[in-house]
């Protein structure tokens, strides 16, 4: 599957890869300061913004979508970013075309299955009754005894265009009927990477645990690790800048 992408700069090219219910455009701001010194290409991942739907979503075959998009965009090798469920496909990524992979950030997450705590935000996001005149302040209440925190509503309901005929913009039904493989991680036939990679995580943020380093050390021998500070799980919003000067220092 070829993959919507956003592309900005010129130089050593370096893929972005979103999280679960975001878009190619959540990378908007970091991606144009990173567009300063490297070609910065941002993907939708199947099921989310302009990409394509499809009934699975397994972390090889999402791989799989973003190196066949790399591979058309002629920017393999690259650098290979990718946050939270972009983070796990990045990984299967970096172990399936090792090659293809020049070096591997990723951002708050880890190799390891996490509880379903986002089966609810699927729930109420198909619960809205979409009719002509909803509005956004009505999905927004909709959304609100599931969904406590407005930001996180806010960055849900993105993903809902509004009108005469309001309908989900992602494949919301596969990736509610896919979130047990969204939520795991795979048997991978490869062997470990043994290229660069880096595991950030955000100091408000409690996705990369310690007992989850031995596994990332199993799969990436190389792994290094590093926390980013005033960031919670969304990191790269909530604190930009710190994020590309992350990156920018990796890139090095």
């Amino acid at each position: 599957m070829i993959l919507h992408t956003v592309e900005k700069g010129e130089g050593r090219p370096l893929a972005l890869l979103h999280g679960l219910f975001g878009q190619a455009a959540n990378f908007g701001t970091v991606q144009k300061m990173l567009a300063a010194k490297y070609r910065v290409l941002a993907l939708d991942l199947r099921n989310h913004g302009a990409s394509p739907h499809a009934p699975r979503m397994s972390y090889p075959g999402m791989a799989e979508d973003v190196l066949e998009t790399l591979r058309q965009h002629a920017a393999l090798p690259c650098a290979l970013a990718g946050h939270s469920m972009g983070g796990k496909v990045a990984m299967a990524a970096a172990i399936e075309a090792p090659a293809a992979i020049e070096r591997l950030l990723v951002a708050d997450i880890a190799p390891v299955r996490y509880p379903p705590a986002f089966r609810a935000f699927a729930q109420a996001m198909q619960a809205i009754r979409l009719r002509p005149d909803l509005s956004r302040a009505e999905a927004d209440a909709a959304l609100a005894d599931v969904v406590e925190v407005p930001a996180v509503r806010a960055f849900l309901l993105q993903n809902l265009r509004f009108g005469a005929a309001p309908a989900w913009k992602i494949g919301l039904a596969e990736i509610a009927a896919a979130l047990a493989d969204i939520e795991g991680w795979p048997e991978l036939e490869g062997p470990s990477y043994p290229g660069p990679a880096l595991f950030v995580a955000g100091t408000r943020s409690e996705y990369i645990r310690p007992e989850h380093r031995p596994m990332i050390r199993r799969l990436f021998p190389a792994a290094r690790f590093a926390t980013l500070k005033d960031a919670g799980h969304w990191l790269h919003a909530d604190n930009p800048d710190g994020f590309v000067a992350v990156v920018d220092t990796f890139m090095a």
